[in-house]
């Protein structure tokens, strides 16, 4: 059975790295508004599948 938070974590990776390669308005110390959102929604993933993982 596919892991749905690992796919969502995943998918919000790919959806901010995505973003960064095009987005003028982000640099390696700042985020445009857009990519401000994403960043936190791949984080906030990232940390919910990590700590399932540890428990």
């Amino acid at each position: 059975m596919p892991d749905d938070l690992y796919e969502r974590y995943q998918a919000a990776h790919t959806a901010h790295r995505s973003h960064r390669a095009t987005c003028t308005g982000c640099t390696d110390t700042s985020c445009c508004p857009a990519g401000q959102r994403l960043f936190e929604s791949f984080t906030r993933l990232q940390d919910a599948y990590l700590n399932r993982q540890r428990n």
